[in-house]
């Protein structure tokens, strides 16, 4: 009696949903699902990696894929890719996803590549899709197997894959970065979306207004997903008989906009490095639009007061000391009024910073003297700095010679020396011409002359 097939538990994917297109039960799928790209030649905004000739392109049109990591953000088309990867390769296809699956498949799907090389002569592709989601040691499964060619690997990522894949496995890969779409890119997807009568909405005869493409085109920010979804939410909101599409439907099939931003991945840090230059630069109203772009996407305040107050040494130190206290006070307020009105003293402290003098002379300073003790060791204190504290050590000469400041001519023992006797004379801070820094320069320079 023949055996039954063991029922298919995995959780649909794109890839699954686009071979049900060739069986006819397509009815109800997304017009995002329904328009991806079956070739090339359909792919929009990714010229720099498909046009003829390029790298990528020649080596899908030749059926000669190396393995290869698909970078870029969410809607830029690495799923895409991957679909038609599947259609115009001879290889057997196989998606995966990392965060539905784990190694155990990974392992059995191997096996079964093993076999269909040995039986069949036909090699297997594997997508997995947000390779990221395994931890590096996860991804030491795929390595041998990429290494003797028993699979090749196609990994899809929003993140870095210099942070996000195992450096051995990454070393065998190629990289390819998608960038977000551009508006004009996404236009002319929504349009051929519009006028496809096939698989998108032609059948229907809209019209719509351009400025609406061109608005839903810009509100997508880059994800041909987002951008077909709000098309198709705007023709649901029609009423019967009506086929015009007018610039209003955006507003009503809009919902509150989430922010491009990832709190675990690399655009936090992107944006965390813009506020930083920024308020560098002196330029508060960059350093406050991107304070805003972190907080409102939901970062944590105390992780954004915390970088305020390392700024507020690192780059701005004695140039202006105040900055410092502004940006510690900040903190404390935040921490007993909370949101939304600790919003005041994080922009407060943000823009004090930003609009005031800047000076790394702090950091230069304590990074010169730590260069010098792992070189020189531990010097030893000379005996006129330590402390006498029992009659032995007076006898010893602890203490002996010390001046006292305070006892004489502006509090200043002039000519005096308090570095270990191997380097003194050596300068660590050097203040420099900007705020309150200057004079403090000043200062030091007449004591010097003292």
């Amino acid at each position: 009696m023949a055996r039954r097939a063991a029922p298919d538990t995995r959780q649909p994917t794109l890839l699954d949903a686009a071979a049900r297109r060739g069986r006819g039960d397509a009815l109800g799928a997304p017009l995002a699902d329904r328009m991806r790209p079956r070739s090339l030649d359909e792919v929009v905004g990714q010229d720099a990696l498909l046009a003829p000739g390029k790298l990528l392109s020649h080596a899908i049109s030749g059926d000669r894929l190396p393995s290869l990591i698909l970078w870029g953000p969410p809607g830029s088309g690495k799923t895409t890719l991957a679909h038609v990867v599947s259609r115009l390769t001879k290889n057997e296809f196989v998606p995966f996803s990392a965060v539905l699956g784990g190694v155990a498949e990974v392992r059995q799907i191997v096996e079964q590549a093993r076999e269909r090389r040995a039986y069949q002569g036909r090699g297997t592709t594997l997508f997995v899709d947000e390779i990221h989601r395994f931890n590096k040691a996860q991804q030491d499964a795929f390595l041998p197997h990429v290494e003797d060619g028993t699979i090749t690997l196609i990994g899809a990522t929003t993140e870095n894959p210099s942070f996000a894949v195992n450096a051995a496995l990454l070393s065998r890969c190629k990289v390819f970065r998608l960038e977000a779409l551009e508006p004009t890119a996404l236009e002319r997807l929504l349009g051929r979306a519009l006028h496809d009568e096939e698989r998108g909405l032609g059948a229907r005869k809209l019209d719509a207004d351009p400025e609406l493409l061109a608005a839903i085109a810009r509100t997508a920010r880059g994800d041909a997903r987002r951008a077909l979804n709000l098309l198709e939410a705007c023709v649901a909101l029609l009423e019967p008989g009506q086929n015009r599409l007018g610039i209003a439907l955006l507003e009503r099939a809009r919902e509150a906009d989430t922010l491009l931003y990832d709190k675990a991945g690399e655009e936090h840090y992107n944006v965390v490095s813009a506020l930083i230059k920024s308020l560098r630069g002196s330029d508060p109203d960059a350093a406050i639009y991107w304070l805003m772009r972190m907080l409102e996407a939901g970062d944590d305040p105390l992780f954004v007061l915390r970088r305020l107050i390392i700024f507020a040494s690192e780059d701005i130190g004695n140039a202006d000391p105040r900055g410092l206290e502004i940006a510690v006070a900040a903190d404390a307020a935040f921490r007993r009024v909370g949101m939304p009105e600790g919003l005041y003293p994080i922009a407060h402290a943000c823009l004090y910073l930003a609009s005031s003098p800047k000076s790394n002379s702090v950091g230069k300073a304590f990074s010169a003297a730590r260069a010098l003790i792992h070189e020189r060791g531990a010097l030893p204190v000379p005996m006129k700095l330590r402390n006498a504290v029992t009659g032995l050590m007076k006898s010893e000469g602890y203490g002996k010679d010390y001046r006292y400041p305070h006892d004489e001519a502006e509090h200043h023992a002039a000519g005096e020396s308090y570095l270990p006797d191997e380097i003194v004379g050596t300068r660590f801070y050097e203040p420099s011409d900007q705020g309150l820094e200057k004079q403090i320069a000043q200062r030091l320079e007449a004591l010097k002359k003292r």
